[in-house]
C-alpha cells in the first residue's frame, strides 16, 4: 500500500499525522520536512526570550521520537521538487516517492517589505525555531540591553515587543497604523495594549513606516532606521514582523487552484482529488457562508486536522470553522478575540463597555447578531462566556 504522505513537519503536519494515526495504526505514513523535524510549538517563538529559553529548548520531541510515536517515516532535510498528481509521485533531492493521498502543510513565509538602504539585507524575522536561534545570538553579540526595533504592531510584533521588553532589552515598534493590532482588535483594546506595552517601556512610532534602513556611520554594527515622517535613530537589530504569506510554490507549480492561499474545499481538499492542504498555507471554505478564509491560528489547524484525518481514511468529513478565540500572548494586556469576518467588518460595528480594568467590544452585524468580540484582560471564564454568546444563536438555529 502507498502510503498516506505529509509534506511538512510543523504544527498542522504533525497534528494531522498523530489525529490520524489515532483512527489508523496501519497505514504507511511518510512525512517529508526540509528541516530537522525536531517537533516544536511555533507560538511559544515570540514568547520565549523574558523566560530566557535556548531554541534547543523549545524542542520537545526530535524526528526521531515523533517517528516512533506516530509510526512513521521522516524524511529530514529533504526539499520536495515537484508533485506529479496524475501518477501520484513526488519528486524530492532524495529521489521519487509513489503516494496514495497527500496533505500538504507547508506553512507561510515572512513578507519582505521592500526597504531601501544598504542594511536591508540584516532585517531579521523569526518564522522558525531556527531563525529564533539567530535573533538569540545576535542579540547576545550586541550586549545587554539591545535595541531592538520592530517592523509591524500586529499580533506577533506586539507579542515580541511584550516578550523582548521584559527580557530588558529596549524596543521601538514601527507600523504604519494610528493604533496597534489595528487589523484585528476595535480601538479601545489596541489602546490598552498600547498603553501597557509603553508602561512597559516599549516605544512606539506609529503613523509612519521604514523607508530606508542603513549601516550607522559609526561602523560598529548599528543600524540606522530612516523613517517616511523625516525621524532617523539607530538602533542595534531590526526585527520584522509585518506578517506571513501562504507558501503555494508546490501548489502552483502542480496546477492547484490558489488565491491568498491553496484553496480547499469544505474537507480540506484541494482542487485535484486525493491531495489536501491545512495550516498557514491553506485558504478554506466556510460551509456556512462561502467565505475563504486563510485562518493562520492554533484552533483552526486543530480542527482542521481533525476533519482530514477522518477523511483520509474514507469518512469523508467536513472541517466545522466554529469561532474560535484568537489568544494574544501579550502578558502586560493578554487578549482574546475573535475578530469578524472581513466582509462584515464594514457593515457592522463595535459597542464598548468597560468593568473595572477590564475592557469588553462586542461587534454586531447588520442584523444586530453579535459576530465578534476582544476582551483585555482576558481569562478562560470571560472568553468561554464572551464566546457563547456568539454560539447561541448558532445552536438555537441547529
Amino acid at each position: 500500500m502507498q502510503p498516506i504522505t505529509i509534506i511538512g513537519s510543523g504544527m498542522a503536519g504533525y497534528t494531522l499525522a498523530r489525529e490520524f494515526r489515532k483512527l489508523d495504526k496501519t497505514t504507511p505514513l511518510l512525512i517529508i520536512t526540509t528541516d530537522d523535524g525536531g517537533f516544536y510549538s511555533k507560538p511559544m517563538l515570540s514568547n520565549a526570550f523574558a523566560q530566557n529559553k535556548q531554541a534547543a529548548q523549545l524542542v520537545s520531541q526530535t524526528a526521531a521520537q515523533m517517528a516512533e510515536q506516530i509510526n512513521a517515516s521522516i524524511l529530514q532535510f529533504t526539499t520536495v521538487n515537484q508533485i506529479d498528481s496524475a501518477n501520484k509521485i513526488i519528486n524530492t533531492s532524495v529521489g521519487d516517492f509513489e503516494y496514495h493521498k497527500l496533505v500538504i502543510a507547508v506553512g507561510a513565509q515572512p513578507i519582505r517589505l521592500p526597504i531601501a538602504g544598504n542594511a536591508a539585507g540584516k532585517v531579521m524575522s523569526v518564522n522558525n525555531v531556527t531563525d529564533y536561534a539567530k535573533l538569540r545570538d545576535s542579540i547576545a553579540t550586541t550586549g545587554a540591553p539591545a535595541r531592538i526595533t520592530i517592523l509591524g504592531a500586529g499580533l506577533i510584533g506586539c507579542e515580541f515587543a511584550d516578550d523582548l521588553a521584559g527580557a530588558g532589552h529596549i524596543i521601538t515598534v514601527l507600523d504604519p497604523n494610528a493604533l496597534p493590532l489595528a487589523a484585528l482588535a476595535p480601538k479601545q483594546i489596541s489602546l490598552a495594549l498600547k498603553n501597557a506595552l509603553e508602561s512597559r517601556g516599549v516605544n512606539f512610532k506609529l503613523g509612519t513606516t521604514a523607508s530606508s534602513i542603513d549601516d550607522a556611520s559609526t561602523g560598529d554594527g548599528q543600524i540606522q532606521v530612516s523613517l517616511a515622517n523625516g525621524d532617523v535613530f539607530t538602533t542595534d537589530i531590526v526585527l520584522s514582523a509585518v506578517g506571513l504569506r501562504a507558501d503555494l510554490r508546490l501548489a502552483q507549480a502542480a496546477g492547484l487552484e490558489t488565491d491568498r492561499g491553496i484553496l480547499v474545499d469544505t474537507t480540506g481538499q484541494t482542487s485535484i482529488k486525493d491531495i489536501y492542504a491545512l495550516g498557514d498555507c491553506a485558504q478554506y471554505t466556510n460551509p456556512e457562508d462561502g467565505s475563504r478564509p486563510v485562518l493562520p491560528y492554533i484552533a483552526p489547524i486543530m480542527t482542521a486536522a481533525r476533519a482530514i484525518a477522518r477523511s483520509l481514511t474514507g469518512e469523508i468529513t467536513q472541517i466545522d470553522l466554529k469561532p474560535a478565540p484568537v489568544i494574544v500572548k501579550t502578558p502586560s494586556c493578554p487578549i482574546a478575540l475573535v475578530a469578524p469576518a472581513p466582509q462584515l467588518a464594514a457593515l457592522g460595528r463595535w459597542e464598548h463597555t468597560q468593568n473595572g480594568a477590564v475592557n469588553i467590544s462586542r461587534f454586531y452585524d447588520a442584523d444586530d447578531a453579535m459576530k465578534g468580540f476582544a476582551v483585555a484582560p482576558q481569562d478562560a471564564k470571560l472568553r468561554a462566556s464572551l464566546l457563547a454568546e456568539i454560539l447561541a444563536p448558532r445552536s438555537m438555529a441547529a
